[in-house]
C-alpha cells in the first residue's frame, strides 16, 4: 500500500467534493428522508462506484497514453465544460 498516494488522493478528493453538487444532492436527500443510514449508504456506495470506474479508466489510459496527455485532456475537458456552462448561463 502506497500511503502517500492514499492520503494525497483522499485529501484531493475530499476537498474537491466539499460543497459540490454530489454533497448538495446528499444534503437534499437526507433532509427529505427519515432514514439517515439509507441516504448515507446510498451516497457512499455511489461515490465508491464512480471512483472505481474512474480508477479503471485511469489505469486503462495509463497503458496507452502518457500521463501528461491524460492531465491535458482532463484540463481541456474542464475548460470546455466551464465554457459551456458560461454560454448556457448567458443565454438563460
Amino acid at each position: 500500500m502506497d500511503w502517500k498516494t492514499l492520503f494525497t488522493a483522499f485529501g484531493a478528493i475530499f476537498l474537491a467534493e466539499l460543497g459540490d453538487k454530489t454533497q448538495v444532492a446528499t444534503v437534499c436527500f437526507a433532509a427529505g428522508s427519515k432514514s439517515f443510514w439509507s441516504v448515507f449508504a446510498g451516497s457512499a456506495l455511489a461515490l465508491v462506484a464512480t471512483s472505481f470506474i474512474a480508477c479503471l479508466a485511469g489505469s486503462a489510459l495509463n497503458r496507452f497514453l502518457p500521463v501528461r496527455w491524460v492531465h491535458l485532456g482532463a484540463g481541456l475537458l474542464f475548460i470546455a465544460i466551464g465554457i459551456l456552462t458560461v454560454i448556457r448561463s448567458l443565454r438563460g
